[in-house]
C-alpha cells in the first residue's frame, strides 16, 4: 500500500470505528462471556447474525446521513411535518426506545465500570461499591459538563482497544476445535433456556442509538453521494471488526471451567491463557475504561435524538439537551447503586436495548424507501428484503422474550 493510499485510507474512514467501539463496552464483555461459559460455542450464530444485521442497517443509516447532510431524527421530523399526529406517534417512540434503553445501558455501563474498580481495589462491600457508581457518575458528569472530555475518551478507547486485542490472542491460545466453532456459526441453536442470552447478544451489537448517531457523523465528514462508497467500505471493516472481538470473547469464555460468572475476577478467566495471574487486573482497568467512555457516549446520543425529536436548537448548552444527558446519567447511577449484581444490571440492560430495536429497525426502514428523502438512493429490493428479515427476526425474538419474562413473573 503506497502513502498516498494510506492517507486516502484514514482519510475516509472514521464514523466506522466509533460505532464499533460503541457496542465493545462492558456490556459485550459480559453477555459474550456469559454465552460462552453457559453455551460455549452455540451461540457464535447469533453474533454472525447480530454483526450482518449491524452492517446492513448501519449502512441504510450512513446513506441517510451523507444523502439528506442531517441526522435521521431530523428527516424523520421533517418527513411528518404535515402530519402533526403522525409526526407526534412517531417522535414518541423513538423518545421511549431510545430513552429507556439509553437509560438501562446507562446503568450498565456505570456498573461496568464499576466492576473493574471493586475488583481492581478489592471492595466488597454493599456500600462501597454505591459510592463506587457515584463516583463514576460524578467523573461523567463534570467531563459531559464541561465539554472536555476528548482528550481523556482517546486514551479509555486506546485501553478498550487493547483489552480487544487481547481477547482475541487469548481466544486463539485456548486452541479452539475449528469444526466446533464452524457448526456454532452455521447451525441455529435456539430454546427457552437460552433465549435471553441471544436477545442479549443482539442487543449488545446491533444498539439501537448507533443508529441515530451515525448518520449525525456520516453527514458532518461527508458531503456528497459521491463520497457512499468510502462510507461503506468504513462501517463494513469497522463493524467487521468489531464482530471479530465478540466472536473471540466467546471462544475464550467457552475454555473457562467455571459454573458462573458473578464478578469481574470470573470474567478475567478467558485472558488467563494470554496474561496468567495479571488478567484480573487487566481486565479489571479495561472495563473501567470502556464503562467510562460509554457512560459519556449514551447521555450525549439520547440528548441529540431528543434534540432532533423536539427541533431545538445545535447547542450542547442548550438546557434542554442538558437536562436530557443529566437525567440518562442519574438513572444509570440510581440503578447502580441499588445493590444489584452488576453482572444481572449489564445482562438486563442488552436485553432491554434488544427489546427496542424492532421500533427503530421499522422507523429506519421506513424512511430508507421514502424517494422524497433518498431519490435514487432509496433501499434496493435486497436491503429491503435483508432489513425485513432483521425486523422479523427482532420481533419474534422480542416476543417470546416477553412472553418468558412475563410468565416467571
Amino acid at each position: 500500500m503506497t502513502e498516498s493510499t494510506r492517507l486516502a485510507w484514514y482519510k475516509n474512514s472514521g464514523p466506522g470505528a466509533l460505532v464499533a467501539a460503541a457496542f465493545i463496552g462492558p456490556g459485550t464483555v459480559t453477555v459474550c462471556t456469559l454465552a460462552g461459559v453457559e453455551f460455549g460455542y452455540d451461540l457464535l450464530w447469533v453474533m454472525l447474525l447480530s454483526v450482518l444485521a449491524t452492517m446492513v442497517l448501519q449502512e441504510m443509516s450512513a446513506r441517510v446521513g451523507i444523502v439528506t447532510g442531517r441526522g435521521l431524527t431530523q428527516v424523520i421530523r421533517d418527513q411528518l411535518q404535515s402530519q402533526p399526529v403522525a409526526r407526534f406517534a412517531v417522535m414518541l417512540l423513538i423518545l421511549a426506545a431510545i430513552v429507556v434503553g439509553n437509560a438501562a445501558y446507562e446503568a450498565g455501563n456505570i456498573s461496568g465500570g464499576r466492576l473493574g474498580l471493586e475488583t481492581l481495589l478489592g471492595i466488597s462491600s454493599a456500600a462501597g461499591s454505591r459510592w463506587l457508581s457515584l463516583l463514576i457518575g460524578l467523573i461523567a458528569f463534570a467531563l459531559l459538563y464541561m465539554g472536555s472530555y476528548r482528550v481523556l475518551e482517546r486514551a479509555l478507547i486506546s485501553m478498550v482497544v487493547l483489552m480487544s486485542l487481547a481477547f482475541v490472542l487469548a481466544a486463539l491460545l485456548t486452541r479452539p476445535d475449528p469444526g466446533a466453532i464452524l457448526q456454532g456459526l452455521l447451525v441455529p441453536s435456539l430454546s427457552d433456556a437460552n433465549l435471553l442470552t441471544i436477545v442479549g447478544l443482539i442487543g449488545t451489537t446491533v444498539v439501537p442509538y448507533n443508529l441515530f448517531l451515525h448518520a449525525s457523523l456520516v453527514s458532518e465528514k461527508w458531503h456528497s453521494a459521491d463520497d457512499l462508497p468510502y462510507a461503506r467500505r468504513d462501517t463494513l471493516v469497522a463493524v467487521a471488526i468489531g464482530g471479530l472481538v465478540s466472536m473471540a470473547i466467546i471462544v475464550c469464555a467457552a475454555a473457562i471451567n467455571t459454573s458462573g460468572i458473578s464478578n469481574a475476577a470470573d470474567l478475567a478467566l478467558g485472558l488467563e491463557p494470554l496474561f496468567g495471574s495479571f488478567a484480573r487486573t487487566f481486565l479489571s482497568v479495561g472495563l473501567f475504561a470502556a464503562g467510562i467512555t460509554s457512560a459519556i457516549t449514551a447521555p450525549l446520543a439520547a440528548a441529540y435524538v431528543v434534540r432532533g425529536c423536539m427541533g431545538w436548537p445545535a447547542d450542547l448548552k442548550h438546557t434542554g439537551f442538558r437536562l436530557v444527558w443529566m437525567a440518562i446519567l442519574a438513572i444509570g447511577i440510581t440503578f447502580s447503586s441499588l445493590g444489584i449484581n452488576p453482572i444481572d444490571i449489564i445482562r438486563f440492560a442488552q436485553v432491554a436495548n434488544g427489546l427496542t430495536l424492532p421500533v427503530v429497525v421499522a422507523i429506519v426502514l421506513w424512511i430508507m424507501n421514502s424517494q422524497s428523502v433518498l431519490g435514487s438512493h432509496i433501499n434496493s429490493k435486497s436491503h429491503n428484503v435483508l432489513g425485513s428479515i432483521i425486523l422479523a427476526i427482532t420481533v419474534a425474538l422480542g416476543l417470546r422474550a416477553m412472553i418468558l419474562v412475563a410468565a416467571s413473573l
